[in-house]
C-alpha cells in the first residue's frame, strides 16, 4: 500500500504490520515543522512514529533529507525519487477550455500572474499579494489567479482587501486542470518557504509558462540556477515584484528559457523514468 501524505501515513501506520499483513511505502513531498503543542504539530509527531513502520520512504528531493527527522532522512530505506510528468497529456490539457468565471477574469486583466498551491503560510501567498501591489505600479492591468483552498484563504481575502486588490485578485479555489490556467497566464508565482519538488513547477516547464520561484528544495536546481526560470531567495516581497516586472517586459530571453525547461522535462523529469525508480522500490517493500 502507498500512501501520500501525513493523514494517510497515520492511518496506516498506527497498525503493526502483524496485523495490518500488508508491507507501507510512502512518498513526501514536503515536510514542515509545525509549532509546539498545535495541532499540526501533533499530526507531525504520530506521522514520525508511522514512518518508522514504513517498508520503504520516497523524498522527491535530496533537499528533503535535511528536513525530515534526522533519523528518516538517514535511514537506508529512504530513496530519492523525483516526481515526473507525462509531458504529451499535459500539453493536451493545457488546450482544454476554461471555465467561463476564469475566461471572464482573463478577459479584463492583462498581464496575469498565477499561483497555485495549498493556502498555507509555507506557499507565501501574502508575499505574492504584497508584491502584485508593486507589479500594478507598473502593470495597471494586471491581474493575479490564486488556485487552490486552505487555511489562510480569510487571512490572504483580508489582505487582498486592506491592499484595495478585490477585483484584480481572483481565488477561485480548487481546480483540477490547472495546465489549462498555465497556458493562459504570463508568469507563475512560487515564492514559497519550503517545498520538495512541486509537480506545479514541472507543470510550467511543460507548457513554456516563465517562472518565478524561490530558491528552496530541489527549485534552483530544476530551473538550473536561472535556465529556466528566475530565482528569488524566500519571503523577499521586492525581490519577488522585481522579478516578476523584469519577466513581464521579456519576450526572447523567456523564450529561451522555455525551450531549455522544455528540454529538462523531457530528459530528466519524464513519468516513465519515476515509474521505474518506483517499480524498484515496490520490490524492496515486498522483499
Amino acid at each position: 500500500m502507498h500512501s501520500h501524505g501525513y493523514k494517510f501515513n497515520v492511518l496506516m501506520g498506527i497498525w503493526p504490520e502483524s496485523i495490518r499483513k500488508i508491507p507501507l511505502v510512502t512518498t513526501l513531498h514536503g515536510y514542515v515543522h509545525a509549532p509546539f503543542f498545535t495541532k499540526a504539530w501533533f499530526y507531525e509527531s504520530v506521522d514520525r512514529l508511522a514512518l518508522g513502520r514504513m517498508r520503504q520512504v520516497v523524498l522527491v528531493s535530496n533537499a528533503m533529507k535535511s528536513q525530515v527527522p534526522g533519523a528518516i532522512g538517514r535511514s537506508p530505506k529512504v530513496t530519492v525519487i523525483p516526481n515526473g510528468l507525462d509531458a504529451s497529456r499535459i500539453i493536451a490539457d493545457a488546450n482544454a477550455a476554461l471555465p467561463e468565471n476564469i475566461q471572464a477574469f482573463i478577459r479584463i486583466y492583462s498581464p496575469l500572474l498565477l499561483g497555485v498551491g495549498r493556502l498555507a503560510r509555507e506557499k507565501g501567498f501574502d508575499c505574492l499579494i504584497s508584491a502584485f501591489e508593486e507589479v500594478k505600479r507598473s502593470f495597471p492591468s494586471a491581474g493575479l489567479l490564486l488556485i487552490g483552498e486552505g487555511s489562510q484563504r480569510a487571512s490572504l481575502e483580508r489582505q487582498i482587501h486592506e491592499l484595495g486588490l478585490d477585483d484584480a485578485v481572483m481565488m477561485p479555489g480548487y481546480l483540477s486542470n490547472v495546465p489549462s490556467i498555465m497556458q493562459r497566464s504570463n508568469v507563475l508565482c512560487m515564492p514559497s518557504l519550503t517545498e520538495g519538488l512541486p509537480i506545479t513547477l514541472l507543470e510550467a516547464m511543460t507548457v513554456g509558462l516563465p517562472i518565478v520561484a524561490s530558491d528552496v528544495g530541489e527549485i534552483s536546481k530544476v530551473l538550473g540556477a536561472g535556465k529556466g526560470g528566475r530565482v528569488i531567495r524566500a519571503e523577499t516581497q521586492g525581490s519577488l515584484a522585481k522579478e516578476v516586472i523584469s519577466v513581464l517586459q521579456e519576450s526572447e530571453q523567456n523564450a529561451d528559457r522555455a525551450r531549455w525547461a522544455r528540454h529538462r522535462i523531457e530528459k530528466y523529469y519524464s513519468s516513465h523514468a519515476m515509474a521505474e525508480k518506483y517499480l524498484q522500490v515496490y520490490q524492496r517493500a515486498v522483499a
